[in-house]
């Protein structure tokens, strides 16, 4: 009961806003202010809702499938790449600004290049999901670990580790914060490449479907995979939340 009554205080005003907001569409399309065409009922998008349930969640699958593997190989090169920068001094001066100067490139600009040269196209979708999303993870790693506290090196030097257990037990730990919270940000890139990759080419995707009924006119439809797709990304969202709450519950919030 205890953790119910918490709940609802911490988010109380959140459920008034979403409430407010549908509200204000029933409002807005029941008493026709709103553009019937481009805004349908709410009892259209509901029926909408019904009809597509099943090809919601093919699309949802179908996002994961290209999502899943862009997270872990981002990941895997952020901190891969920003654990050696961040120990190196002389390697990161050398490099930062060559990877400062990529990582200001957006990579829409790419994917011209991407879908002519990559195979297929869910190897350039791949690869523009990795590009967008890995600079927030690999700066984040370089900065956790330059800021680590001394304290915490001196420590693990007069328990006499070195190597891969000093990197596994003191120094990824102690950046943790800081690689957690880059990686966030990343995850947000993460949804918004991977819609933009549906829109222009795929087969199948949350942002396919909305990209499609768009096109066809059938708003209803439309506005049911967009929030569909809000409604997963903000779950999505919350999970990672969570798993980073807890791995960082030693820290003071």
């Amino acid at each position: 009961m205890s953790k119910i009554k918490a709940f609802v205080k911490k988010y109380w005003l959140t459920a008034c806003i979403f409430v407010g907001l549908i509200a204000l569409y029933i409002y807005m399309t029941e008493s026709g202010k709103a553009n019937s065409y481009l805004f349908p009922s709410a009892g259209e998008i509901q029926g909408a809702f019904a009809e597509n349930k099943g090809l919601l969640l093919l699309n949802m699958v179908s996002s994961f499938k290209l999502m899943i593997p862009s997270i872990v190989i981002s990941l895997v090169i952020a901190l891969a790449l920003g654990t050696l920068l961040g120990m190196n001094t002389w390697l990161r001066d050398a490099l930062h600004p060559v990877i400062y100067m990529f990582s200001v490139v957006p990579s829409i600009l790419l994917s011209p290049f991407a879908l002519l040269l990559a195979p297929t196209f869910w190897v350039a979708s791949l690869f523009l999901i990795v590009y967008g999303t890995v600079w927030a993870t690999l700066f984040a790693t370089i900065t956790g670990i330059m800021t680590i506290d001394k304290r915490y090196l001196d420590k693990a030097a007069t328990l006499e580790l070195k190597g891969f257990k000093k990197l596994t037990k003191v120094i990824l730990p102690a950046a943790s914060p800081s690689i957690l919270a880059g990686f966030v940000n990343s995850l947000r890139s993460t949804f918004v490449m991977l819609v933009y990759a549906e829109m222009y080419g795929a087969q199948y995707g949350m942002g396919f479907f909305v990209k499609k009924y768009a096109e066809f006119g059938l708003y209803d439809n439309t506005w049911c995979g967009f929030i569909f797709m809000v409604i997963v990304l903000v779950i999505v969202m919350q999970i990672f939340e969570m798993i980073k709450k807890y791995l960082l519950k030693w820290t003071i919030e």
